[in-house]
């Protein structure tokens, strides 16, 4: 654990959703027989695409929903690696909403809940794609309020984004615990007020962008100790 300065005053953790407790990968991964070996080289293609036209779209105030976003990154994904395959496509989408969860998510949200620690998720998600993810996962009973961008009609790293879990959960920024395995959103998040860990699960160099997350992770199992400690 690499850690720049210590974590205070935590009374809530707030949880992103896509690549920290759901593996956006996993729904390409079990299609992997039907894409000729191109499943790798597609998810990476569908997650960046998703994630640009999230932001285009915002910078453009031409609001979608994750839903829409996530076929329409999933269409040109499929196009990228020549896969032109509508039930493929369909079959795709329907495991979106099936995500696998990371292997430690139900025991770390567990211990967090026995240690009296407030869990939140925040999401692009749009809340049936949310509600359908956690309830697969069988983490519903350990989150909440589940805070979908649907409530200010922009992605993160929009503030108004960030703000939600201000409002929702009655806190300052400096109370809450943002935990995100995607660098941009650690960063932004930290840039926001929140206290920030960044589960950093593919060692990735950090952001050139404002601020420095207070705390950096491989694995959320990492969570219970560090704010147990606080």
């Amino acid at each position: 654990m690499l850690t720049k300065r210590g974590l205070f005053g935590v009374r809530a953790c707030v949880f992103d959703a896509y690549g920290t407790l759901f593996d956006v990968s996993s729904a390409a991964r079990q299609v992997e027989g039907m894409t000729g070996g191109k499943w790798e080289r597609l998810a990476e293609i569908w997650r960046t695409k998703q994630l640009q036209y999230a932001w285009l779209r915002s910078l453009m105030g031409r609001h979608a929903d994750f839903w829409q976003i996530t076929g329409e990154a999933l269409e040109f994904a499929m196009d990228s690696v020549d896969l032109r395959d509508t039930p493929l496509r369909d079959r795709l989408m329907e495991l979106y909403l099936r995500l696998n969860a990371y292997p430690e998510v139900n025991e770390v949200l567990a211990r967090l809940n026995t240690q009296g620690i407030k869990c939140a998720l925040l999401s692009n998600g749009s809340p049936m794609m949310l509600s359908a993810a956690i309830v697969n996962a069988g983490v519903a009973n350990f989150l909440d309020p589940v805070l979908s961008v649907e409530e200010v009609k922009v992605f993160k790293p929009h503030p108004s984004v960030y703000q939600l879990a201000v409002d929702r959960l009655c806190l300052k920024p400096e109370e809450i615990c943002f935990v995100s395995s995607n660098g941009w959103d650690a960063f932004a998040g930290q840039a926001f007020g929140f206290q920030v860990i960044w589960c950093n699960r593919l060692s990735q160099p950090p952001e050139r962008i404002p601020e420095l997350p207070d705390c950096q992770i491989r694995s959320l199992t990492e969570l219970p100790e560090i704010l147990g400690a606080i």
